[in-house]
């Protein structure tokens, strides 16, 4: 006999009832929209019930629920599977758009059609300050070659150098480099013979170097960072021995791309400290800042998945040590600076840095206590980049709100469970297609900043060096983790648990407000920020408490949530 299912929707309740061909009627019951948070094993198990059983198989390995004693392993850094909605970007975002493209003073020229120019162009909302009028600033320029039908057909190796003459006539650079776009790789222009033959042909001291970053050559925008940081080691990284500025406190900040002036508020409490900062990578960034960042006696990584290479690489040609930092979030803050003075084990800096805390946690305390009134208690979801996904927890955690579940667009296993497991990573084949440089020690210039006894006494003290612990030991047990969130995943996120606040980028920002849900991005803080360092908190607790706290949100409703209507299935 055939039944039909009947399903009577009305805000905040839902009747079900089955019914047959005679009319007859049963199963009659009344679900509560609203769930319950302990139960979010309930959404694994409907979203992998929906998905054909090949994908359902693939997909279960990347939906964890977390326990941060013993991390479970996660699917990551494999490709989407096709046909899913990701939220993830291309190799030649990561590479261009991420990495190099917050550098004021090196043209960036994108060999490709001008939809890949325009799409990495400032969309992160980079900042940059140049230190006075007559500095190069090409940010606010697009450059590109344009491709057309006729040079995908014939080849556009001579329309590069076109661009690249062109370029040098108008502004004279220090640099330029050029990226690879996926028509480049198809039809096989050389962007690195162009390179070399237009640094002959222009002459003079100008650097001219290209990146492979196609955007197909890696799973995500993960690979695009990797090809990068080996661009600048291999182009930029120690052209420059000179020394400048103080002698003491030399530091690099790696992974901070100044996103809404982040990069400003951290240089600010830099110098307040008295501590000198080389280079940061790239935010608000120079070529002098890249070739002299390896005068630096420690480097500090922010983001580990975009910039860990280079901290390796520098560590083991200069024998510069680094740590992990992430300065999101005011006690994040005052722990990053506490690292720092006690790596130097300055005792006047000590002092300095605890002075400098003390002052700045007096408006941060006041900002947290009167947002905590209002966000304490709520919700928050977070899926955004390769760390950011893990660094504003704790921001979430000073203004007493939960994170029921979170995730990396293109992060790898290690940004989900820890360095600790980078040993048992197997390489795919998508990750042999991205180049993997060899490099030994400068001899000219190889001086380890401390020696083994020195190190080891820090790591006794509790300093941790060359070390991530990652996502998971940080959230709470029986959360869920997600890497590479789809879009239906996300709805049902949505939908089953309510959150306060969801974090996560343009893409997914208008869907998600759309289902009553405010969104913050975190790709480019929306119009906000800078959310780094000290005043950065402040700015984050006071945008939170008006996002997650006003009851506009609540009032969204599509027609099918304000009146009732009528659903039909067919079940034999």
């Amino acid at each position: 006999m055939l039944w039909i299912r009947y399903v009577y929707v009305q805000p905040n309740r839902a009747t079900a009832l089955w019914t047959n061909e005679k009319g007859d009627t049963t199963m009659i019951k009344e679900v509560n929209n609203s769930v319950s948070v302990d139960d979010l094993k309930k959404f694994k198990d409907e979203v992998l019930h929906k998905y054909p059983k090949k994908v359902a198989k693939k997909r279960d390995k990347a939906i964890l629920l977390n326990d941060p004693e013993t991390p479970p392993q996660i699917q990551a850094n494999v490709r989407t599977i096709p046909g899913i909605i990701t939220q993830r970007g291309c190799t030649y975002a990561g590479c261009k758009g991420v990495v190099l493209g917050p550098t004021r003073d090196i043209i960036n020229i994108t060999h490709g059609p001008i939809g890949c120019g325009f799409y990495s162009w400032l969309t992160r909302r980079n900042q940059t300050k140049p230190e006075t009028e007559t500095d190069e600033n090409f940010m606010m320029y697009c450059f590109s070659t344009d491709m057309q039908d006729s040079n995908i057909v014939f080849g556009g190796e001579e329309k590069l150098k076109q661009a690249i003459r062109e370029a040098y006539e108008l502004f004279h650079p220090k640099a330029i480099a050029i990226f690879s776009t996926c028509p480049v790789g198809l039809i096989g222009d050389d962007v690195h013979r162009v390179a070399r033959h237009m640094k002959e042909e222009i002459g003079g001291d100008i650097n001219i170097f290209g990146f492979s970053c196609e955007g197909y050559r890696g799973v995500s925008q993960s690979a695009g960072h990797h090809i990068a940081n080996n661009g600048l080691f291999k182009n930029l990284i120690g052209r420059d021995d000179e020394k400048r500025g103080d002698l003491k406190y030399r530091v690099n900040l790696l992974g901070e791309y100044n996103i809404g002036g982040d990069a400003f508020e951290l240089e600010r409490v830099f110098e307040k400290c008295g501590i000198n900062l080389i280079a940061t990578f790239s935010g608000n960034s120079t070529i002098q800042k890249f070739e002299n960042a390896h005068t630096a006696d420690l480097n500090m990584v922010m983001c580990h998945r975009s910039i860990n290479y280079v901290a390796e690489m520098m560590e083991t040609a200069f024998g510069i040590p680094w740590i992990k930092v992430q300065p999101i979030g005011a006690d994040s803050t005052a722990k990053m600076l506490r690292k720092i003075g006690q790596y130097f084990g300055d005792q006047e800096l000590i002092d300095k840095i605890e002075e400098v805390i003390a002052d700045e946690m007096v408006a941060v305390t006041a900002a947290r206590e009167k947002a905590l009134k209002k966000t304490n208690g709520k919700t928050a979801m977070l899926f955004v980049g390769g760390s950011r996904a893990h660094h504003y927890q704790n921001l979430f955690e000073e203004l007493g709100m939960s994170t029921l579940s979170a995730g990396y667009e293109f992060g790898h296993r290690d940004d989900y469970e820890g360095r600790v497991v980078i040993p048992t990573i197997q390489i795919d084949a998508d990750s042999r297609n991205i180049e993997e440089i060899t490099v030994t020690k400068d001899e000219a210039r190889y001086n380890p900043r401390k020696t083994e006894e020195e190190l080891k006494a820090l790591e006794a003290d509790g300093m941790e060096f060359n070390g991530y612990e990652g996502l998971m030991p940080q959230m709470a047990k029986g959360s869920l983790v997600i890497d590479d969130l789809s879009h239906y995943e996300m709805e049902k996120l949505i939908e089953l648990y309510k959150p306060d606040v969801f974090c996560a980028g343009i893409k997914e920002k208008f869907c998600v407000q759309k289902m009553g849900v405010p969104l913050k991005q975190l790709h480019s803080y929306d119009y906000g920020g800078p959310y780094a360092g000290f005043k950065g908190a402040i700015n984050f607790y006071e945008d939170i408490e008006m996002i997650a706290c006003s009851t506009i949100w609540k009032e969204m409703k599509a027609p099918w949530e304000s009146e009732t209507y009528v659903e039909a299935q067919y079940a034999y």
